[in-house]
């Protein structure tokens, strides 16, 4: 399916005193934006998110005249959370629709696929959420939107065993659980690495299929091994299998948790609820003292106002902000550049700094951010899978970095309790 947005609001403006200025946009070629996005299978949760933020940002350009003097129009299709259908997607979009500017549908899963058909066409690549997909190519065009700074793998679990290593007596033994799929295997090999770096010895480090539905086998494994430290890399429907797995069995540990994507998603909350508690997670962001950067409330507050209506994520933590400053970051270097020509566009990204509702964002090599943001949280005294209890600071405190800390780590960790 194919949805062309972008127009749309001129129609509104009519009302508004502002009709020679849209005027001007919409009589212009409009700045085409492609990019395939989950909308339906295991990642439309989230995907269906990260669109509306997309929209409303369209929406706003629109209403102030567009880009350039130029309307912006989204042009994506759904990918069915499904990467085989990544590289035909691009095609399309390049050779068919002709896009202007390439962007990634959220998940690295989703948006490396991509990457072999945008680099043959020599265009730039904004990615959302993607972990180290440029890793093996240095591609000079790609650029990323994800808070783990010049060496994702690494900085992706570093935060998990900086916690691990603060225990007393420090733990020795490490288990290592994730899917054999792009984005788990990035994740664990920077968990390797870290682990090597605490002094903690592997005793497990297995990859189970992307299509494995019952996890008990694994964490049974898992539990065989007697790990002190179990780091997980998983997506959402693992996240959710492997946590009720674990309750299931009464899984131990000292420390339990890592990359679990899904968590963070009002849906997954409203469906674990107290299977949370103790899991040791990294975030993005949260809205928390320190971290409410200038326009990120203002931001939430007209996702939320149309979250209900588009049938997604009616709190938007997760990925909404980071969708929106995406668009942010184009938007300047649109203008900053005073073109759409993909190396120009480039060349702004690589010398500039952006303000967006995620704070300042500079990159630096293989596009990644110049500087690493992740933030480390611990799920803490959640009772029920009502949703009103996330509002509270204490159901999530932070534990890294030090400067936005907010409660204590509470361990062991003991599944479902």
């Amino acid at each position: 399916m194919r949805m062309d947005l972008g127009r749309r609001p001129a129609i509104g403006l009519l009302a508004t005193g502002a009709i020679a200025r849209t005027a001007i946009a919409a009589d212009a070629a409009p700045i085409t934006i492609g990019f395939a996005e989950a909308m339906t299978g295991s990642l439309a949760a989230v995907g269906k998110s990260g669109i509306l933020a997309m929209q409303i940002w369209a929406e706003d350009i629109n209403a102030k005249g567009g880009l350039l003097g130029r309307p912006v129009k989204l042009i994506f299709y759904d990918n069915q959370s499904n990467p085989a259908n990544v590289p035909g997607l691009y095609v399309k979009l390049l050779d068919v629709d002709h896009v202007d500017i390439v962007l990634s549908g959220y998940a690295t899963n989703m948006a490396a696929p991509a990457m072999p058909i945008v680099i043959s066409h020599n265009k730039l690549y904004l990615s959302l959420f993607s972990l180290a997909i440029n890793a093996e190519f240095h591609y000079p065009r790609c650029f990323a939107m994800i808070a783990t700074g010049p060496d994702p793998k690494i900085a992706f679990s570093q935060g998990f065993f900086e916690i691990a290593q603060s225990l007393s007596p420090k733990p020795q033994t490490l288990a290592i659980v994730g899917a054999d799929a792009e984005f788990a295997r990035n994740a664990t090999d920077g968990a390797r690495q870290n682990a090597a770096g605490a002094g903690l010895k592997i005793v497990y480090d297995k990859a189970y299929p992307p299509t494995t539905s019952d996890y008990a086998p694994i964490l049974r494994a898992v539990r065989a091994t007697n790990p002190e430290v179990i780091y997980v890399a998983s997506y959402p429907t693992d996240t959710s299998g492997i946590l009720r797995a674990a309750a299931e069995m009464g899984l131990t540990a000292r420390l339990f948790g890592g990359s679990m994507v899904g968590l963070a998603t009002t849906v997954m909350k409203a469906q674990l609820g107290p299977l949370m508690n103790g899991v040791v997670l990294g975030e993005q962001w949260v809205p928390a003292p320190g971290l409410l950067y200038p326009g990120v409330m203002d931001f939430l507050k007209t996702y939320r106002s149309r979250a209900a209506a588009e049938g997604v994520d009616p709190l938007g933590i997760f990925l909404p902000p980071f969708a929106y400053a995406r668009m942010q970051v184009l938007e300047q270097a649109v203008k900053g550049a005073g073109t759409v020509d993909d190396d120009k566009l480039a060349d702004f990204l690589r010398t500039h700094t952006f303000k967006t509702v995620v704070g300042d964002i500079a990159y630096g090599k293989d596009g990644e951010w110049a500087e690493p943001r992740l933030i480390w949280t611990q799920f803490q005294g959640i009772k029920s899978n009502d949703l009103a209890q996330f509002e509270r600071p204490d159901a999530e405190v932070v534990l890294l970095p030090k400067q936005f800390m907010s409660g204590e780590l509470i361990q062991p960790y003991s599944a479902g309790h």
